[in-house]
């Protein structure tokens, strides 16, 4: 049978999800209609696949009595969720490729979700669920008139912060306005830290009370072993990161640039900051040994941003400066994060701050623009500058690249903050449980 959003699930879909007495310090389980759509295609929005995969896979490690998901699947694309095992399932709605349509997508996707959803949560208690909600992370629509509580995880304030870059047609700005509405309406906004809640109070008006910081955490593969350092003992991916560094010539010290190639970073303040730094000379007490300027090595640009980087570096004469590494996989990208001298993060908005939860994971320290989520990520285990400032950031630059002392003061530093307290997984997903919990029994 179906229904305007694909199949409709069917009540032979919907028996005991579990049994059990429920542990007195742990919410009841609800049934979760989620936007799986980012896992098919990391891609397009990495950040928001690697915060599903870090959520399924926390929920899938600990599953809850009562607790069931309903996930929402592009029809074109092969089907990730079947991985994560011991999550209940009880149906998976396949919906049309709407990217095709670019900003279109932004006006259609509400009114397709909504018929997506529909019947989604229907008869959740008899499997022991508490509620149900509608959950949807990053910059991802959001279903219109639902009929369900919905959970949004705010990933991106790129779109309201730079309306210039990300509204650039009538479709663009009113599928925008739209999603800031739903936002408004929406029963719990997760942020991951207490700027983004301002800047989302600001931005779109959402009411205090129905936003939830709840901070990310590293995945596990940049996530070093218990004493690596003292043992020697190395990590899942270093092997790969040592030829993947071999092939690209990266023999001595380099830089690591992990971010994307799109109007939310601020790449052309790096390449005038390179280009100032080989313009001012090299510094009389570095090393023989040490390349100059600094060499940055960027993750993940595929041929199109590459192309275009090294045009605007041969311009600026500093590209023999940059390297360039492809798709890599996730523990051979983090075993080079874990060799370099620093990560770079010039950007002119973040509001996940994924990139320098993960470097500091490594026991690499930040240089990153001083804007979102990042100053309260980054603290004294790296240098914060300006956005838009190249002569700041060849400052920053030089400091770390040249200044041993203070490089090993920033690294020592990114060294307690891995190894201090270190955020997991496993309490994203129990807070986010517990928002779940809170607006599925508030509409039950």
């Amino acid at each position: 049978m179906t229904g305007p959003g694909g199949p409709v699930l069917d009540a032979r879909d919907l028996g005991p999800l579990g049994s059990g007495a429920m542990a007195p310090d742990r919410p009841p389980g609800v049934r979760v209609v989620l936007d799986a759509r980012p896992l098919q295609e990391p891609g397009r929005a990495p950040v928001t696949a690697a915060y599903l995969d870090g959520l399924l896979g926390a929920f899938d490690q600990e599953p809850l009595d009562g607790e069931s998901f309903a996930f929402l699947l592009r029809s074109d694309l092969d089907d990730p969720t079947p991985s994560y095992a011991s999550l209940q399932v009880v149906g998976r709605r396949q919906l049309p490729p709407t990217h095709l349509l670019r900003s279109g997508a932004m006006t259609i996707d509400p009114f397709l979700l909504r018929g997506a959803s529909l019947g989604a949560a229907w008869r959740a208690e008899r499997g022991g669920a508490a509620g149900a909600v509608y959950h949807t992370a990053g910059a991802g629509p959001l279903p219109i008139a639902s009929g369900l509580p919905i959970v949004a995880t705010l990933l991106d304030l790129a779109p309201w912060e730079l309306p210039d870059a990300f509204g650039r047609t009538a479709a663009a700005r009113f599928g925008q306005r739209l999603r800031g509405r739903l936002l408004r309406d929406a029963a719990a906004v997760i942020v991951a830290g207490p700027a983004v809640k301002i800047a989302a109070r600001r931005l779109l008006h959402i009411r205090p009370d129905r936003i939830r910081v709840i901070p990310l955490a590293p995945r596990s593969a940049f996530v070093p072993a218990p004493g690596r350092g003292a043992s020697g003992r190395t990590v899942a991916g270093d092997d790969d990161a040592a030829a993947e560094r071999e092939r690209l010539g990266l023999t001595g010290r380099y830089l690591v640039y992990p971010g994307r190639y799109d109007a939310r970073q601020d790449l052309a303040t790096l390449l005038l900051a390179l280009a100032s730094l080989a313009e001012a000379g090299r510094p009389s007490d570095l090393p023989d040994d040490v390349a100059w300027p600094p060499r940055i090595l960027l993750l993940g640009a595929s041929p199109e941003d590459r192309a275009s980087l090294a045009r605007a570096a041969a311009r600026q004469g500093i590209g023999e400066c940059l390297a360039y590494a492809p798709a890599l996989a996730t523990a051979t990208a983090a075993g080079l994060l874990r060799g370099a001298r620093a990560a770079i993060l010039p950007v002119v908005s973040d509001a996940a701050g994924l990139a320098a939860i993960e470097a500091l994971a490594c026991e690499t320290p930040v240089v990153a623009s001083a804007v979102g989520i990042l100053p309260g990520i980054v603290g004294d285990a790296g240098v914060l500058v300006e956005a838009r400032d190249p002569d700041r950031l060849a400052t920053a630059l030089r400091a770390i690249w040249a200044d041993d002392r203070v490089h090993g003061r920033l690294a020592a530093a990114a060294k307690r903050r891995a190894t201090s307290g270190r955020r997991t997984w496993a309490e994203v997903a129990a807070e986010t449980r517990a928002v779940y919990a809170e607006v599925g029994r508030r509409t039950a």
